[in-house]
């Protein structure tokens, strides 16, 4: 049992997967709150999903760490707690909530002049290191400038006025003494840069802003957060920048490591989808009744078309499951999987994700409908969870929804195919050598070449085509 009063860290828990950062979305408590074991505490976005974080300790919240939007990686401290029973004094050194300016993990924290004078000998924290842990051997202060004393606070150049100590010179020498012209280092030393905090180098390496160029409003030239950001507004008066990270970052890296290491080539051919969309219109029809007992007991279940292509990709794959396979680079093997996780490429507000149907082959034409309408919907809500947006080994990607005819996708690493489809729209077809309009759609299959070669990827397609042509030959399937 915990004392009370005992400081407890609760670092960022594993999240499965894989995953090894996420990002702060909201905190659902405040420094000052109680929290109970186990109550939400805090939601953040993983590279595949958003999920809220639960605090194993009961007690006082006295510390968080990180602004929403701050990237932290598993392992490092999410916030502390004051077992029950701490008085507000005990929990007073660690209450202090992070400012809006606190630097990510990593960055060596900002602390307040008046804590830095108070207590010169104690050590700061490493990166990473909670407030809780034991002391580390305390390191020497920075030697104050010319003229500034142990309690200087905003006159000292070290601090930008608001609370926050700018740590490190960088290459920039000493602060002048009395006397010399504010702004005489810029002159005498054109390349160099003045004292700027780590907040602010960060800053204005993500904006792109060479400090170099910059006339600071600070305390003796010193160049300030918001110097940096007046050089950006500047510079790109009608640029946005949207930060990489989270799902979009996930997907960035995924097809970027597609396009690098696999070797892909796509066919794709014209199909007739009248009698699939005829199928799908009786399977979905109510058993007996009006439209209204559809939904009504001993209704026949909506069949969804991507239930319908599931189902056809899979029993394609059971004649071609060269597709159904990946590549092991390092022992330089193509693995070939039994099971067939589909992927079902889905796109949402928060950008695509790829919910996977687990053990597709093994499903029937209805279990396929109600567990794609599960997964779709969900997506859509942004509910789906880790677990339901990995492990896919083949994926169907519904281009057509988008109203595009046909694309050239790139894999979902690492998988080695996709099947796409075009939007179905009536078309002039010739049927037994007369002119007919049908419902048609362009249909292609993108493949890893070193899996298999152009033949077998053809055989698929044609194979998918015929089965969507004459969805009659499912019946055995279904």
């Amino acid at each position: 049992m915990n004392t009370p009063g005992t400081v407890l860290d609760f670092a960022l828990p594993d999240l499965g997967e894989g995953l090894t950062e996420a990002e702060v979305v909201r905190w659902f408590v405040a420094v000052g709150d109680e929290v109970g074991v186990d109550q939400p505490v805090v939601e953040v976005e993983t590279a595949k999903a958003v999920v809220e974080v639960p605090c194993p300790y009961a007690g006082v919240v006295t510390r968080l760490c990180g602004e929403p939007g701050t990237t932290l990686r598993v392992g490092t401290p999410l916030l502390s707690v004051a077992a029950t029973g701490a008085t507000a004094t005990a929990a007073a050194p660690a209450a202090a909530t992070p400012a809006a300016d606190a630097p990510a993990s990593g960055t060596p924290a900002a602390v307040p002049p008046a804590a830095a004078a108070a207590a010169p000998a104690t050590a700061a924290p490493a990166a990473g290191t909670s407030a809780g842990a034991r002391p580390a051997t305390a390191a020497p202060a920075d030697p104050a400038p010319a003229g500034a004393g142990a309690g200087a606070g905003a006159a000292d150049p070290r601090y930008d006025g608001s609370g926050h100590v700018l740590v490190g010179y960088g290459t920039a020498p000493p602060p002048r003494r009395r006397g010399r012209a504010a702004g005489a280092d810029r002159g005498d030393h054109p390349e160099q840069v003045r004292v700027v905090s780590p907040v602010v180098r960060r800053l204005a390496r993500e904006r792109a802003v060479d400090l170099r160029t910059l006339r600071g409003t600070g305390p003796d030239g010193l160049i300030l957060r918001a110097d940096v950001e007046r050089a950006a507004r500047a510079d790109e008066p009608d640029a946005v920048r949207i930060p990489l990270r989270g799902l979009r970052g996930t997907v960035a890296d995924t097809l970027t490591r597609a396009h690098r290491e696999i070797p892909a080539a796509t066919a794709w051919v014209d199909v007739d989808a009248t009698r699939l969309l005829e199928a799908r219109r009786r399977l979905s029809a109510p058993a007996t009744g009006g439209a209204a007992a559809a939904d009504g007991p001993g209704a026949s279940p909506r069949v969804s078309l991507f239930a319908l292509l599931a189902r056809i990709c899979t029993a394609a794959l059971a004649e071609f499951p060269e597709l159904n396979s990946r590549v092991d680079t390092e022992r330089q093997e193509i693995v070939r999987l039994s099971a067939v996780h589909l992927g079902l490429a889905a796109h949402t507000d928060r950008g695509l994700v790829v919910p996977v149907v687990r053990d597709a082959h093994r499903r029937t034409l209805p279990e396929l409908a109600a567990e794609t309408e599960r997964l779709t919907t969900a997506a859509r809500e942004g509910r789906l969870t880790p677990a339901e947006l990995s492990g896919s080994t083949f994926t169907l990607n519904n281009f057509g929804a988008l109203g595009v005819d046909g694309s050239t996708p790139l894999l979902h690493h690492p998988q080695a195919g996709m099947l796409g489809i075009g939007r179905i729209v009536p078309r002039v077809w010739a049927v037994d050598g007369r002119p007919e309009i049908r419902d048609v759609g362009q249909f292609s299959v993108t493949f890893d070449h070193r899996v298999c070669d152009g033949g077998t990827a053809a055989g698929f397609l044609r194979r998918v085509a015929d089965l969507v042509e004459e969805p009659l030959s499912l019946l055995r399937l279904l």
